[in-house]
């Protein structure tokens, strides 16, 4: 992950690239890492898409990889930063009907840390048993304390009602305006374009 990263980066078309780890996200901690799957997140040039499976790190990682899965995704909305910028800075309109995906990411103030973990259960249990929901798992980067989630719905209303009906998410975000935890945080959507493999 650490050799892998610069090289992404560096890749032709590659204008945004992040190596993350995973888990279940159900708390957030340590524990909730998942070693057996990883991630990458790239924001490429469509003229260098059709060629990404030729990039040297794909290449490597599907040596390794007992399973892929990728998917192409339009943003939709994006709010907020990532590093310091926000890569998805344009958008596309979807099919009311179209299957989305959400990425949150932040930036935990480390005083903040143990606060957050102790608010992402109900969260967790919220999100899995929402309508619609298809698959969901837990991203987070090196060091600690930088989290997101990774999610896929059947449509932007599940992912809307999910957002603002459900009540632990609602108290959630309460929390989030009242001890303001996050140094950086990103909320964005996306229109799935094309899926390859099966998230579970």
């Amino acid at each position: 992950m650490a050799r892998d990263r610069g090289r992404l980066r560096r890749s032709t078309g590659v204008n945004f690239a992040k190596m993350l780890g995973t888990g279940t996200g159900e708390n957030f901690t340590p524990s909730d890492a998942d070693l057996s799957r990883w991630g990458a997140l790239v924001v490429i040039d469509e003229s260098a898409l059709e060629s990404m499976d030729s990039l040297p790190v794909i290449r490597s990682w599907n040596k390794r990889a007992l399973n892929e899965v990728r998917l192409v995704l339009d943003p939709i909305s994006a709010h907020g930063l990532w590093s310091g910028k926000n890569p998805f800075d344009w958008s596309v309109t979807p099919a009311a009907d179209a299957q989305v995906v959400a990425i949150t990411r932040a930036r935990i103030k480390w005083l903040q840390n143990f606060r957050f973990w102790k608010a992402v259960p109900p969260v967790s249990a919220d999100l899995h048993q929402s309508p619609g929901l298809i698959a969901a798992i837990g991203i987070g980067e090196a060091p600690i304390g930088l989290q997101g989630t990774f999610s896929l719905w059947e449509n932007g209303k599940a992912l809307r009602d999910f957002a603002y009906k459900g009540q632990a998410h609602q108290r959630a975000i309460e929390a989030t305006a009242q001890y303001n935890w996050y140094a950086e945080e990103l909320f964005s959507r996306f229109a799935v374009r094309h899926v390859r493999g099966q998230l579970s």
